[in-house]
């Protein structure tokens, strides 16, 4: 619920939202698919339908994702590009989705991070992370990395030295993203 909120005026000020991790549920969801036991915000459902339709293709979801039968690392796993059936959860894009967020990046000019693809600190859940890490640390564009578990991602990845601002503040980082104004920013403007 933190972070779906940036996606309204990310849609606004951005050529591209990519959505992956736990809110892509949520997404998912709201498109009327079955999710299992995938993280959901049910409150949210609304608003992501509605985001979805004022985004067109500038909204990027995940086209697949790997799934589990439980959240472990001896987990049984499988790719699944429809329905999550009842008893699994998704807990990583799945490999026609690293395509399609690597693609996404690869030419841009600014790539502003914000959240794991999956629950990276499980190798077998990892490699939408990675993935992704590794097309920022391709591209040439600006990359920002928004604090908290992106900032753990890349570094514990072995990423960190190839991106161009880590930030330490997940927080701070989402309300400017949502175009909060932040007191420390504002007072410097001040000066």
């Amino acid at each position: 619920s933190d972070k779906i909120a940036v996606v309204d005026n990310l849609l606004k000020k951005a050529d591209k939202v990519i959505v992956g991790g736990g809110m892509a549920y949520t997404f998912m969801k709201a498109k009327g698919r079955a999710i299992g036991t995938s993280l959901l915000e049910e409150d949210k459902i609304e608003l992501a339908k509605e985001y979805m339709e004022k985004a067109g293709d500038k909204l990027v979801l995940p086209v697949d994702n790997i799934i589990a039968d439980k959240f472990a690392e001896d987990a049984n796993t499988q790719v699944s590009e429809g329905d999550i059936p009842d008893g699994w959860m998704g807990l990583d894009i799945g490999p026609k989705t690293v395509e399609l967020f690597s693609e996404a990046v690869k030419d841009a000019g600014t790539v502003v991070w914000n959240g794991p693809m999956g629950v990276f600190e499980m190798p077998n859940f990892a490699a939408g992370t990675v993935a992704v890490a590794q097309a920022l640390a391709d591209t040439d564009a600006v990359t920002i990395i928004g604090g908290g578990d992106s900032a753990a991602a890349v570094n514990n990845l072995g990423f960190g030295d190839k991106m161009t601002h880590i930030s330490t503040g997940g927080g701070a980082s989402l309300e400017f993203l949502e175009g909060k104004e932040l007191p420390g920013v504002a007072a410097a403007n001040d000066k």
